[in-house]
């Protein structure tokens, strides 16, 4: 996810060598300071080190939510497409077992690995962005995040999870089609998710 670099472990992928340049550069005059000071800056090192810490809690709730998503869904569509068949059948268990007997557990594993991998951290990312850059908790702010969820990480997610489902499928090379048309489609039914995101907001707000 585009937002991955913004904070985390992905916010100092830029630096490269000419960081590591500065660096030497650094640890030679560190060399020649005192001992007490080049304690304390192993100290602001380790403490800046510890700040960087992949968002495990949420990367979890992430693939759980895509799991259960992706199960939900699946379980719908057989459903919807042998529902002449399963009404009929009066024992649950032989409904249940029938619509997981199909069920495809590389795509949920696909759903999962992207919610914990991408959706979790890239999600967090953003959302400290969001407050780093908003801080003040007003509606102005509130509409504001919302408005950016849908025109900024609403197109960003879509394109995560298309190129994401083709790159598995050994697909790739039909993501800028597969974008292109179902990209705006995706996009507008997820709209509902607008009052929910008010929501969320307007509870870390309070």
């Amino acid at each position: 996810m585009g937002s991955l670099g913004v904070g985390g472990n992905g916010g100092l992928w830029w630096m490269g060598p000419f960081h590591d340049n500065i660096h030497r550069r650094r640890d030679k005059k560190r060399n020649k300071e005192s001992r007490p000071s080049s304690s304390g800056d192993s100290a602001r090192g380790a403490s800046t080190a510890a700040s960087y810490r992949f968002p495990l809690r949420q990367a979890a709730t992430a693939a759980s939510l895509a799991l259960t998503g992706d199960t939900i869904a699946q379980l719908h569509q057989r459903w919807v497409r042998n529902k002449d068949t399963l009404s009929r059948s009066e024992d649950f268990k032989d409904t249940a077992s029938s619509l997981m007997s199909e069920h495809d557990w590389i795509r949920s594993l696909r759903m999962t690995s992207y919610g914990f991998l991408l959706y979790g951290p890239g999600s967090y990312a953003w959302y400290q962005l969001l407050d780093h850059c908003m801080p003040k908790q007003n509606v102005q702010n509130l509409m504001m995040k919302v408005l950016l969820n849908q025109v900024v990480l609403g197109p960003i997610v879509i394109a995560v999870v298309f190129a994401w489902n083709n790159l598995w499928q050994g697909k790739l090379a039909e993501f800028p089609n597969k974008y292109k048309k179902d990209a705006f489609p995706t996009l507008c039914t997820g709209n509902f998710h607008i009052v929910a995101q008010g929501s969320d907001f307007g509870y870390q707000s309070a």
